[in-house]
């Protein structure tokens, strides 16, 4: 008598974080003959740019987060674990979690990048990050707490401190956070704390470098700082926080800055996850990878994403930490996964680059496409345009479409709730990471 045919066991891809990478990838192996499991400590995914947004009350979280169990409903061969990663073993090829242990066949860490405060423990405790939607939330509290304060404050330096804003970092996020807070100066506080003097509110956009949007090209460059500028920030350029106490920051200019109000954006280190050989980390905790993501002595982990470097003639740090390099590279590492199991040659990953945008506020941004640069309002509406169709979800493609006609037309923003009050002392670990 013929025994009973066993079932085929489908290699297992183990697939570490819910980003824009790991969404790629995973979607990339539908259908095929492998068994996608991924892992996240979040059952959402969120759509990091516009976490800005959330934080200075133009959207609520909702908008920019999707469950990540819906986006593969239809995806047979994927499964999803609300897990914590504690570490991996490559010798067992095996993933520690909150869980329990869970078996790979290959193993891809998409962890993305956490906010970087260069070892100082003062700028960790007293400065606020943006990186994820519990921080984006502690922040649209800190604002709107501190404004309420200002209210019955009689010092005079402190009710200053109450109202002056400093943000660290002119990248994107420091551009974009910079500006949505001029809008909330100009628009919304003045009809909501009719009380407070809102000219006396000062903004400061703090970078160490001589230009804000350093990736960008000059003339997006010197736009972005024109617009800033005219919206009423204070654009200090090369200019280094040396300290901050929770009441002055201190610049290696000289100058001091009394606030309460201190958002941090300077710097991003990778979300390495331990177990790995220490070999295989490098500059700013990124994981060394060859040119198909395969990390560096190993031959079943890959790394995609801010999280992962690879060194190249054109990319000598890597490639820059956004959203298109993660799906990029989780598309092509999905095609040379399938390769490896079929014994395949692989393909190395070549980033095309598809260009650069920020947006300042109504009517300005500004936008790098190869050699063509443009800004104004017609980058504005191509900003919008393509944040919009890059959201997950039709639902949050509507909502936020409704958010932003809302507010342009009635230069109001609709969710200015302290819904979970923020309080320094009792901030959690869970606010500081990804």
């Amino acid at each position: 008598m013929e025994a009973p045919k066993q079932p085929v066991e489908f290699p297992k891809i183990v697939i570490i974080g819910g980003g824009f990478g790991g969404i790629e990838l995973a979607k990339k192996l539908k259908n095929k003959e492998v068994r996608v499991v991924m892992l996240d400590r979040h059952n959402y995914h969120t759509f990091q740019p516009l976490l800005y947004q959330v934080a200075t009350g133009g959207l609520e979280a909702d908008s920019i987060a999707f469950p990540l169990r819906k986006i593969f409903k239809n995806q047979q061969n994927f499964s999803f674990r609300n897990a914590e990663v504690t570490n991996v073993e490559p010798e067992r090829k095996v993933v520690h979690t909150s869980i329990g242990e869970i078996e790979y066949d290959y193993l891809i860490i998409a962890t993305g990048s956490d906010t970087n405060f260069f070892g100082s423990k003062e700028l960790e405790h007293y400065t606020m990050p943006m990186k994820t939607i519990p921080e984006a939330l502690n922040l649209r509290s800190m604002i709107l707490q501190n404004l309420e304060e200002a209210l019955v404050e009689q010092d005079p330096v402190k009710k200053a401190g109450l109202l002056n804003f400093a943000i660290v970092g002119g990248g994107p996020t420091g551009v974009e956070l910079s500006g949505a807070i001029s809008e909330l100066k100009r628009h919304i506080l003045p009809k909501d704390y009719p009380e407070l003097d809102i000219s006396s509110m000062n903004i400061y956009l703090i970078e160490g470098s001589p230009e804000v949007l350093g990736p960008m090209s000059e003339k997006s460059q010197r736009s972005s700082q024109k617009f800033l500028e005219d919206m009423g920030v204070n654009v200090l350029t090369n200019a280094r926080v040396l300290n901050y106490d929770g009441n002055t920051v201190t610049l290696s200019t000289g100058q001091e800055i009394n606030t309460e109000n201190v958002l941090w954006s300077a710097g991003v280190v990778g979300q390495v996850v331990p177990g790995l050989p220490q070999e295989a980390i490098g500059r700013g905790a990124r994981i060394q990878v060859d040119e198909i993501n395969r990390v560096k002595g190993q031959d079943d982990i890959f790394a995609i994403g801010d999280v992962a470097a690879m060194i190249t003639e054109k990319y000598p740090h890597g490639h820059p930490g956004v959203a298109p390099v993660a799906q990029q590279q989780g598309q092509h590492l999905a095609k040379n996964l399938l390769r490896l199991i079929s014994k395949e040659k692989t393909e190395p990953f070549d980033y095309f680059d598809k260009g650069s945008m920020a947006t300042v506020g109504r009517n300005r941004a500004v936008v790098d496409i190869g050699k063509i640069h443009f800004h104004g309002i017609f980058a504005w509406f191509v900003w919008m345009f393509v944040h919009l169709m890059s959201l997950v979800g039709f639902r949050n493609k509507v909502v936020t479409f409704v958010n932003w006609m809302w507010s342009y037309f009635s230069y109001d923003r609709g969710t200015r709730l302290i819904i979970r009050p923020f309080n320094r002392g009792t901030m959690t670990e869970d606010t500081r990471i990804k």
